[in-house]
């Protein structure tokens, strides 16, 4: 999905993740945060993911260990990050201790990958932070770019309600948010215009939409969908 990347813009800040398991989710998860300039700690029970790990230059650094051994984790200095994210949703056992395990060492967020909802009802009994679908989440995502392609970016604030990254629609080129009524006709709130190089934040009213710019609009879903 191309996006203008103004969400995540606003998510800039270094910081420090451990993830614990090197699967596909896990890999995509190091790369992603190790590309965004954060040091990323990956650690695995299988050697040769750690060591794939390192050869793809995927994390700052990589260490095979047993992620269920409290010990080992507090050797890896892993209870002294900000945030840890448990990837191995397909392995229940290992993943519930492991969640626990890392909660209890003090760690302040903890995210656990699920794959189903009775193992995130588990992974929330045991401490999880925040609990993610990966699989749903993505079918979710593909329906919407098959079905919303002007959507650039989404950030779910809660089931119900987001914020998302828009493309000005044709119909909106040329006019002002005056002119558009968005907040009767859909609901919605705009949180910002403009395009990669400059956003102009809470736009007046007298604001002209062009197209070719993007706009961030918070609301519930569907009033995004209706958008």
């Amino acid at each position: 999905m191309s996006s203008l990347k103004f969400l995540s813009n606003l998510r800039k800040e270094s910081r420090q993740f451990a993830v614990i398991g090197l699967g596909r989710f896990g890999r995509a998860v190091c790369e992603t945060l190790y590309n965004m300039g954060h040091e990323v700690l990956g650690t695995d029970v299988d050697e040769k993911l750690v060591a794939q790990a390192l050869t793809d230059k995927i994390t700052s650094s990589a260490l095979q260990l047993d992620c269920t051994e409290v010990s080992a984790l507090r050797e890896a200095g892993i209870f002294e990050l900000d945030t840890v994210i448990v990837a191995i949703g397909n392995y229940l056992e290992e993943s519930i201790i492991t969640t626990l395990n890392v909660k209890e060492g003090g760690v302040k967020y903890v995210v656990a990958k699920a794959s189903s909802s009775t193992h995130g009802k588990l992974l929330k009994k045991v401490g999880a932070d925040l609990v993610v679908y990966p699989e749903h989440e993505a079918g979710c995502e593909l329906a919407y770019t098959l079905t919303k392609p002007g959507i650039l970016d989404r950030f779910e604030l809660d089931p119900d309600n987001s914020i998302v990254e828009v493309s000005i629609p044709e119909e909106f080129d040329g006019k002002t948010l005056a002119e558009i009524k968005i907040r009767s006709r859909f609901g919605l709130n705009v949180l910002a215009v403009g395009n990669d190089d400059k956003f102009v934040i809470n736009p007046p009213p007298q604001f002209v939409l062009q197209k070719g710019l993007s706009m961030v609009v918070i609301g519930s879903n569907s009033d995004i969908n209706r958008l």
